[in-house]
């Protein structure tokens, strides 16, 4: 029998709903009415929360948001990956770490106390923000065009129908305001928005990029064409009105595609990149570089990622989708060397000059695929001790984990952004000789459904 869910009612509502689709083991709903509503309903605080499609969950109390990321990751670590889940609090690690130990000593006392496989894996309460507001460092704006010329926003739940928007409570306000003046700018030129049933119109996306601790941002604008008309007056009137924009760029995506940039990319005024931290460590980022768009949970990621590989500075890491080198230099400050390995071209050339940039010499980086390149580094004598894995939402590729298992580090750390794959990666190596000791869930999309999480493995015979 179907359950049919929607995303609008909450845990323990009593609803009515109409069905609209049905499938073997789940449908879709529209929610018609709520009977009884839960304690954690509360009035979503944007105007346009039901027309668009950007959040899910801002009806629901944040501190219950970060309760249900928990359980989400729960139920996917014992439906899909049929592990055994703790129900008690990690009370040992805190006090632990609160004791001053070295964070290798912390991981590896806490790895020897969960020695037996009945005691579970351990997921502590998801960690959140103190403001889950305004947190977001890039937007994508699709354009649209109205009697009133262009218009932009995001997206209607589940359509194209583009909803105009003049602020978004979850990006900072300089993206909000830089679009809403590009907007601004682009009508009193009369530039046309591009149209996907015609495939005319020239400007397609605004993307709008910020740098949280240097202030710096970046306009990118995704044309249906090379040519912008009256360019000139445009720059100038961005560089007059916006003066924390230090890069204007233009990317040509002249495909009849939903896919947002196109191949080609110029500086159409200012510099390539924008810069900008996450802890100590300087990033330089381009027009295309992927960066984590929650630099204050980026952090808090991170750091967590360091603390599971327990590295006291004599270790060589293995970082396999590396991407431009974030975690990887996260990593080179306390192991003696890395590895880092990215199937994308331009995203290694941002590693290595991010890792020029912070004058890391012990990291180093390789274009491939994670499960062509590693065994190829195993076969050269490169040995890892800790393997850390950072794959896209369909997980690890099977060949990539065939390696770790023959490689045979002493820790896995996995940072995943989907509990599915990352249940059913796990039970691949539970079952080729690791033990999962945690799986750290964190909130880095408040208000939306999605959720990060950091699991720590240990080799059996090391537990």
């Amino acid at each position: 029998m179907a359950i049919p869910f929607s995303l609008q009612e909450l845990p323990g509502e009593q609803v009515k709903v109409r069905v609209l689709k049905t499938k073997k083991q789940f449908g879709y709903a529209k929610l018609q009415e709520i009977v009884k509503a839960s304690p954690d309903r509360i009035a979503a605080p944007c105007p346009i929360y039901d027309q668009c499609g950007g959040c899910q969950l801002q009806h629901m109390d944040y501190t219950a948001q970060l309760a249900w990321k928990r359980q989400l990751v729960v139920d996917n670590l014992t439906r899909i990956g049929k592990l055994n889940v703790s129900g008690e609090a990690w009370r040992d690690r805190s006090r632990a770490l609160e004791e001053g130990q070295e964070n290798a000593n912390a991981v590896a006392s806490f790895a020897q106390e969960a020695d037996t496989l009945q005691q579970g894996i351990r997921v502590p309460a998801t960690l959140g923000m103190s403001d889950p507001w305004r947190y977001r460092n890039k937007a994508q704006v699709p354009i649209g065009e109205m009697e009133g010329g262009l218009v932009g926003g995001f997206y209607a739940r589940g359509s194209h129908r583009i909803i105009d928007m003049e602020a978004c409570l979850i990006q900072h306000e300089s993206n909000d305001e830089v679009v809403a003046r590009v907007k601004d700018i682009g009508r009193s030129l009369g530039i046309s928005a591009y149209d996907e049933l015609t495939g005319k119109g020239l400007l397609r996306h605004v993307v709008v990029k910020v740098a949280f601790h240097t202030g710096e941002m970046m306009v990118v604008l995704v044309t249906n064409g090379d040519k912008i008309p009256q360019l000139d007056t445009w720059i100038k009137e961005i560089r007059a009105q916006l003066p924390s924009v230090v890069s204007i760029c233009q990317n040509v995506n002249t495909k009849e595609t939903n896919v947002i940039f196109g191949d080609i990319t110029r500086v159409l005024w200012g510099r390539e990149v924008i810069y900008d931290y996450i802890g100590d460590v300087k990033f330089a980022i381009s027009a295309r570089s992927f960066y984590q768009v929650n630099p204050a949970q980026t952090e808090v990621l991170y750091g967590k990622t360091v603390e599971y590989a327990g590295l006291s500075g004599q270790e060589t890491v293995i970082d396999a989708y590396c991407g431009i080198g974030t975690i990887s230099l996260f990593l080179a400050q306390h192991a003696k060397h890395v590895y880092g390995v990215e199937i994308v071209p331009e995203a290694i050339e941002d590693a290595r000059a991010n890792a020029q940039l912070n004058d890391m010499n012990n990291v180093e980086f390789e274009v491939g695929a994670s499960e062509v390149v590693i065994p190829r580094w195993k076969q050269q004598g490169i040995e890892a001790d800790v393997i850390v894995v950072d794959p896209p939402r369909k997980g690890c590729d099977p060949q990539l984990l065939e390696t770790i298992l023959e490689m045979k580090p002493e820790r896995v750390v996995y940072v995943s952004c989907n509990p599915s794959t990352l249940a059913r990666d796990l039970r691949v190596l539970e079952d080729g000789g690791y033990r999962t000791v945690e799986v750290q869930p964190v909130d880095m999309f408040p208000h939306t459904v999605h959720v990060e999480s950091v699991a720590v493995l240990y080799r059996i015979e090391l537990v």
